[in-house]
């Protein structure tokens, strides 16, 4: 069993409270939008953390991450990025790899394994959703924004386990500005 820490949007700010609500967790995936390097840092001498960046990280964070990060944790296919949109508002460059997911699965194809997409994760918009996409088969996570940058009055993360082929336990953390 594998349990995440899921944030994004830190825009250079990581409230220390991320460690504590990540402190059970084995691993950390930031989707984007981390503003410095020193986040990133931070983050991954607590724990191992995979990240993509965002619209807004420029410099070596920019440099030392990329846009798209395909992954599997025990028996989940994982795809992140920071500007993914939700089911039936994708973003259109997304929807050539998630009609080859789900034609993978569909046709149960093992030469095609390689394209299945069982979580996508994103973040950018600063709302935290979590949705199953029926049309394309895959659970979609948003953790909202954990920075306080933006419009949002309430940081968001998530934490969930990954056992097997099983997605589970989701929490909803939310952070009150102060």
């Amino acid at each position: 069993m594998t349990k995440v820490g899921l944030i994004s949007d830190t825009h250079g700010l990581l409230d220390k409270r991320v460690f504590d609500h990540f402190a059970c967790c084995d691993e950390i995936w930031h989707c984007g939008d981390i503003g410095s390097a020193e986040v990133l840092r931070a983050l991954r001498e607590f724990r191992p953390t995979r990240a993509v960046f965002g619209n807004i990280d420029g410099g070596e964070v920019r440099y030392s991450l990329s846009e798209f990060y395909r992954f599997r944790v025990e028996q989940i296919n994982v795809l992140m990025t920071h500007i993914g949109g939700y089911p039936g508002k994708y973003n259109p460059w997304l929807i050539p790899w998630f009609e080859k997911s789900l034609n993978a699965k569909m046709t149960n194809d093992r030469s095609q394994m390689s394209n299945v997409i069982d979580l996508f994760v994103c973040g950018h918009s600063h709302i935290l959703k979590v949705q199953y996409d029926n049309r394309y088969k895959f659970l979609t996570l948003n953790p909202g924004a954990a920075g306080k940058s933006g419009w949002q009055t309430v940081q968001t993360l998530l934490r969930f386990t990954i056992d097997g082929k099983t997605i589970d336990n989701l929490e909803v953390i939310e952070l009150e500005r102060h």
